[in-house]
């Protein structure tokens, strides 16, 4: 076996920081992915109440790109604010995340939005850095969010903040489709 196939493994990738495109980028990797014959699972742990465009183009791909919306959307968080309801649909995403990444089905599985999961106190993240560490050798996954914890950051292989330099919302353009959602 030469280096090069020796030093093959599964990552961890994380697209964390205050700029625009965070859950794109991991999109993008996960089309590579696709591309190269492997099976992609992103979920989506925090999104939910919006149509997405992504959702109706991962479709084209059957079997080996699957999308699933894990939330309710829009989340108030803080003391009495943060909804039950919500903490609970974090915790079952939690759980078929774990499961998805054990199970060695998949070779890649992406958690958008995990970090604010993580961020709003809604998820521990020693879990999923225990996870992280047990997966199948081969089990690529991507973890998006601002503020990544430390913890996941020191265990990732590659992390890429985004910064925003300027933004169209900064001259009043609502969100256009094709482009935020």
């Amino acid at each position: 076996m030469s280096t090069e196939e020796s030093s093959r493994r599964g990552l961890i990738l994380i697209n964390t920081g205050p700029g625009k495109g965070k859950t794109t980028a991991a999109m993008g990797t996960a089309l590579r992915a696709v591309g190269n014959g492997m099976r992609v699972l992103m979920l989506q742990f925090l999104k939910g109440s919006w149509h997405y465009g992504e959702l109706d183009s991962t479709q084209a791909f059957g079997q080996n790109f699957v999308l699933k919306q894990m939330g309710r959307g829009f989340v108030k968080v803080g003391g009495a604010e943060t909804d039950p309801e919500d903490i609970r649909m974090v915790q079952a995403a939690w759980v078929e995340a774990r499961e998805a990444i054990m199970s060695g089905e998949w070779d890649m599985v992406v958690l958008d939005e995990i970090n604010y999961a993580i961020g709003y106190g809604m998820l521990d993240p020693a879990e999923v850095v225990e996870t992280l560490r047990n997966r199948p050798e081969m089990v690529h996954v991507i973890l998006t969010g601002r503020n990544a914890h430390p913890s996941l950051v020191e265990i990732a292989d590659t992390v890429t903040e985004m910064r925003e330099v300027k933004h169209a919302y900064q001259k009043g353009i609502l969100a256009q489709r094709g482009i935020e959602f």
